[in-house]
């Protein structure tokens, strides 16, 4: 293809394809994930310099996170959202779900226009956070 892209690499550095598809901001911080060992390709753990094509996996941990994509387009070039959720097949888990809520008619907020916690409220979302 020669469009917004360019011209197709056959592979291209893994810390270059994140930053590309927008995982990371910056190729910097793409670098470091991958230099601390948070990136993996095909399941192996990847250095900055590692090749993908495409139909590899690539997983990212970031925080509590897992992220997988499989490399449909693999592109060099930063590219508009839109563009770059066309490079790559999600294949995450879900994102985990609380282990315990604030107190509340759904576990979490609080109905729209209930006013300010009360005193017993924010004793139980202290207690909830730790804070006692």
């Amino acid at each position: 293809m020669n469009d917004e892209r360019g011209a197709l690499p056959v592979s291209v550095r893994v810390d270059k394809w994140l930053w590309s598809v927008r995982v990371f901001p910056t190729r910097t911080a793409a670098t470091a994930a991958c230099t601390a060992g948070r990136v993996a390709v095909n399941g192996d753990a990847a250095k900055p310099a590692t090749k993908v094509v495409t139909g590899d996996r690539v997983s990212s941990r970031r925080g509590d996170r897992t992220i997988v994509y499989v490399v449909v387009d693999p592109i060099e070039r930063r590219v508009s959202a839109s563009v770059a959720a066309t490079c790559y097949l999600d294949e995450s888990p879900p994102a985990p779900r609380p282990e315990h809520g604030f107190p509340g008619p759904d576990g979490g907020a609080r109905e729209r226009g209930a006013g300010r916690p009360t005193k017993r409220d924010r004793r139980q979302i202290d207690r909830l956070q730790g804070r006692e």
